[in-house]
């Protein structure tokens, strides 16, 4: 089992949580809800804060597929069709954590960010890029050097895992890297384990990105808390 050994450090934290942890096909995961819930307050109790940007999971890429069906849509159409997805999550999540939220989701990387609550909730902003991208924007703006993406993979593998059972799991790759095995240009409904138009800003920004297995939630504290885990190091 390849373990990352290079870790996000600090007291700020830009996460993005994919929506198939949120919503996956047989619907929302309130189990994973629930204990990703105690996981950051406990967190939060530390004196921690977080920007949790929310994907749009199952739900987006069914209505997507539903838009395609019914008309010719754009890809700025099914990317806003996804866009509304991340938002429903995004609202989800943020009541989900009550009083340690601001009243408002955050759908527009550019304006200021909500005072005075630890745990602001994002969501997808503009066609052209993921929530991916929104979260390497918001980190900038927050202060935090790594984003944690968290989906349903453990790792960035050389190859498809769920068709190759001789995939290989890779510790750590360089931006340059990434875009040569994954490519750097988007488009909805994309299935990439990251955005590559967001790898591209990171890689402007000298921002790094942890990709982990989200439901594995003492993976999660051991990110959180510096300590070695399983994960891709990108960056």
């Amino acid at each position: 089992m390849a373990k990352a050994n290079k870790k996000p450090s600090g007291r700020r934290f830009v996460l993005s949580l994919g929506g198939s942890l949120i919503a996956p096909k047989e619907g929302i995961d309130l189990n994973f809800l629930t204990g990703f819930r105690s996981l950051i307050a406990r967190q939060v109790r530390r004196g921690r804060r977080f920007i949790i940007v929310c994907g749009g999971g199952a739900p987006a890429r069914t209505y997507q597929a539903a838009a395609s069906g019914l008309a010719p849509a754009s890809r700025d159409e099914l990317d806003r069709v996804g866009i509304a997805a991340t938002r429903l999550n995004a609202e989800l999540v943020r009541v989900m954590f009550g009083r340690l939220s601001p009243a408002r989701v955050v759908t527009d990387p550019r304006r200021p960010l909500p005072a005075g609550k630890p745990v602001i909730i994002g969501a997808g902003w503009e066609p052209g890029c993921s929530t991916d991208y929104d979260a390497v924007l918001l980190a900038r703006k927050f202060g935090a050097r790594t984003v944690v993406n968290f989906s349903n993979i453990a790792y960035v593998y050389d190859k498809d895992p769920r068709k190759f059972r001789d995939a290989r799991p890779l510790r750590s790759l360089s931006w340059a890297e990434f875009c040569g095995r994954f490519g750097c240009r988007w488009s909805p409904g994309l299935n990439s384990p990251f955005d590559p138009v967001a790898a591209k800003e990171a890689r402007r920004r000298g921002i790094k990105v942890v990709v982990a297995d989200g439901r594995d939630l003492t993976n999660i504290g051991r990110i959180l808390d510096n300590k070695e885990f399983e994960g891709t190091v990108l960056g």
